[in-house]
């Protein structure tokens, strides 16, 4: 089985894909209430996709190929707005979030699709255990090789991603310590992790020859890396990011990983190098375990900081990308996270007022419809 060729795209377009929590208003645990949500918004118009998700407990909206930030957040804001108005009518909240804080991964069902049955033939319980809830985002590249040396170059910058986004610290009702908890049940698939260092096409369709010859993997699809090349669309896709708790903030990050790409293509002039993953599992656990106030290791210098300086650091740098792809807003609104903290950060707070996860939840449903 070969790979698909890579598709041509515009440089520097966003997509951003959100799994989303769907929640009874009675108790705000996860409720599988996915087909009825997804019949009622095929009644509406409505920008981009709405789809399943594993299990009958999460959706999916996708955006379509957007520019900018106001694009983007417009439209993950009809989106979001016809998912809520869905979700009223049938008395069922909606959520961003990692993770849900006290669901058990028992109760849940298996979606209805012929993959997600596979997968879930495949990988046993841990298909149901996969009800977490990340942010995936797509960036067009130019070509092939230049989509794997971004890929290979963003690589050093995912403790970022990471912590701006961290919003799963409770799990099976208890804080686990972590920020990003959720990122710890992708961790359990065989072909998660980063991908192999290649920077020519042309050698990674033979490593995809070679994988798809044991049988191991059909498509692209199969690898549950932090970062992978989608050739079907010309992207790389970015998918270390759990999903922030508003579309507002999902877009900003979207933005922040857009601003980063044009400073690499424009300024960066440096190739990429196999010692860059020296420090990636180690940077990788540091912002899933302490988000923002991790340690993160400069691969090249060796340099020790915080994973929120190098972010304040590279917003310096990218300030004249952002105000070339119109997404000032979109840096202001990862100023202002650096400052009130992430996703993690209010639910902490939130549980510290209210003493009840259900009570957080409903809060947390409130803050993603708008209410």
């Amino acid at each position: 089985m070969s790979l698909m060729p890579f598709a041509p795209s515009r440089p520097l377009s966003i997509g951003v894909e959100l799994e989303l929590q769907l929640l009874g208003c009675n108790d705000y645990n996860l409720a599988p209430s996915a087909p009825e949500i997804l019949r009622r918004v095929a009644k509406r118009t409505h920008p981009g996709e709405i789809k399943p998700e594993m299990t009958r407990s999460m959706i999916e909206i996708n955006t379509s190929v957007q520019q900018d930030y106001t694009g983007l957040v417009t439209e993950l804001r009809a989106l979001r707005d016809v998912v809520s108005d869905a979700g009223r009518f049938l008395n069922v909240a909606v959520a961003g979030g990692g993770t849900h804080p006290f669901q058990h991964w028992s109760e849940q069902k298996i979606s209805d699709a012929p993959r997600f049955h596979y997968l879930s033939e495949l990988y046993g319980y841990l298909a149901k255990q996969f009800t977490i809830f990340g942010q995936h985002v797509h960036l067009g590249c130019p070509g092939p090789d230049e989509a794997l040396h971004l890929m290979h170059m963003l690589s050093r910058y995912i403790p970022h991603f990471i912590a701006l986004s961290a919003s799963s610290p409770f799990v099976q009702g208890h804080d686990t310590g972590f920020a990003s908890a959720r990122l710890n049940s992708v961790f359990s698939f065989p072909l998660s992790g980063r991908a192999p260092f290649v920077l020519r096409w042309n050698d990674f369709e033979k490593f995809f020859a070679k994988m798809a010859g044991t049988g191991v993997v059909e498509s692209m699809k199969d690898f549950y890396w932090d970062i992978r090349p989608k050739p079907e669309f010309g992207t790389i896709e970015v998918r270390v990011c759990d999903t922030p708790l508003t579309v507002e903030i999902a877009a900003a990050i979207a933005c922040y990983i857009q601003a980063m790409s044009r400073y690499i293509m424009v300024e960066q002039r440096m190739a990429p190098e196999e010692d860059d993953y020296l420090v990636y599992t180690f940077n990788r656990f540091q912002a899933c375990r302490f988000g923002l106030e991790g340690v993160f290791i400069d691969p090249r210098t060796h340099q020790q900081r915080s994973i929120r300086e190098d972010i304040m650091e590279m917003l310096e740098h990218i300030s004249d990308h952002a105000r070339e792809l119109r997404a000032v807003e979109a840096m202001e609104r990862i100023r202002e996270i650096l400052i009130v903290g992430n996703g993690t950060s209010w639910q902490r707070r939130a549980y510290a007022n209210e003493h009840n996860l259900a009570d957080v939840m409903q809060l947390q449903a409130e803050l993603w419809m708008g209410n």
